[in-house]
């Protein structure tokens, strides 16, 4: 474990004690990523959901490069290249009007939560229990989980917090001073909830009745990860704003809001130096086409392991997987890896697995095979 130690080392001097790591990754091809000393895993994480195809898919390594000879940035003083190409292709692939990008997904929360504002002239929000949409000041103000929110109270904005899936709690919660409502279709970071039917559709009917403005966060389940480009295309409801990242870039780091027609920001009301900057568009573009290729077989891969951990009743919706474990996760993740797969402990005892969207069945196999193994 020398070549771990070089990196422990430097972090634990010279960098903030902000995450909890005991491992260094440090090369990755497809599905599969190398730590410091040479070890091989099947990635199960992703990134957490972010290199939706693959780690180092050549297209996307080909366009990143391409671009970053030609110009890696100019601001958005002037027209970037690839943005207006982008934002059309974002547009058509979700079925809203326009887009606005970012650096990350907690910038797009910041950004749609300033568009309900500046639009509807209120200032209340309401979000769920358990729901995770970012740690900027903005974003935390709307994120549920009070160990990360509430030692940086007071926020700045007021939001009420109403438990996932209560469609009578949030009708008491929503008032004609509520901006918007803050939604994922599926809880990532609370360990893959997905909603019951119809709620959605309650809410929509919800903002409606009250002029709230639906917000549907699609940060961890956008871009194909469920099946569909967004994961409330699963339903009949359709929002106002949406919020996309992580898996948008296959790993580069970008954001982007989408919203209606009628909704959009007018001069000087909002802006960003980095934001979709060219390398950023070239490296979505390009995940896009990949994603196009493979969207149609998600689901059939979300399916198979579905059936590989029928014994454990997961939940599944595309290549997003959630399984209850208990307070024995932590173990039950170390176990995988020292196996050659890494999963993830999201909250409350849930396993969480996020792969690539290219992982093939051989690989599925060999995942459940193992997390099978650390389970039982």
């Amino acid at each position: 474990m020398e070549k771990t130690k070089k990196y422990k080392d430097l972090d634990e001097r010279f960098f903030m004690p902000a995450f909890s790591r005991d491992m260094a990754l440090v090369k990755g091809k497809g599905t599969i990523v190398w730590d410091a000393e040479g070890k091989e895993y099947i990635d199960c994480v992703a990134g957490i959901a972010v290199c939706s195809t693959g780690h180092c898919h050549p297209a996307v390594v080909k366009a990143i490069c391409d671009q970053a000879h030609t110009l890696i940035h100019c601001s958005n003083l002037y027209y970037v290249p690839h943005q207006g190409d982008l934002a059309k292709k974002i547009v058509e692939i979700t079925g809203m009007h326009k887009a606005f990008f970012s650096n990350s997904g907690a910038e797009a929360t910041d950004g749609a939560l300033k568009l309900a504002r500046v639009r509807t002239g209120k200032k209340n929000y309401v979000a769920f229990i358990h729901g995770f949409h970012g740690r900027t000041v903005g974003s935390l103000a709307v994120t549920h989980k009070p160990a990360i929110r509430e030692p940086f109270e007071p926020l700045g904005l007021k939001c009420s917090f109403v438990a996932y899936g209560d469609l009578e709690g949030l009708k008491k919660a929503v008032d004609t001073d509520t901006a918007g409502v803050l939604v994922e279709p599926i809880q990532g970071e609370a360990g893959v909830i997905i909603p019951p039917e119809g709620f959605m559709e309650g809410i929509r009917e919800v903002c409606d009745s009250a002029g709230a403005l639906m917000i549907v966060d699609e940060v961890q389940t956008g871009m194909g990860r469920t099946g569909k480009w967004l994961a409330i295309q699963h339903t009949r409801a359709v929002p106002d704003i949406v919020t996309l990242a992580k898996g948008i870039a296959s790993g580069f780091p970008m954001g982007a809001l989408i919203a209606r027609e009628g909704l959009e920001f007018r001069k000087s009301e909002h802006g960003s130096t980095f934001a979709g900057g060219p390398l950023a568009c070239a490296a979505a573009l390009a995940t896009i086409g990949v994603i196009e290729k493979i969207l149609p077989d998600v689901s059939r891969k979300g399916e198979r392991f579905r059936a590989g951990f029928a014994h454990y009743n997961p939940r599944v919706r595309g290549l997003m997987i959630g399984i209850s474990v208990g307070e024995k996760c932590p173990e039950v993740q170390k176990r995988c890896m020292e196996q050659g797969v890494l999963v993830n402990c999201a909250a409350d005892g849930n396993l969480r697995l996020v792969p690539p969207l290219i992982i093939s069945d051989a690989e599925i196999d060999r995942a459940v095979g193992v997390i099978n193994g650390a389970l039982g």
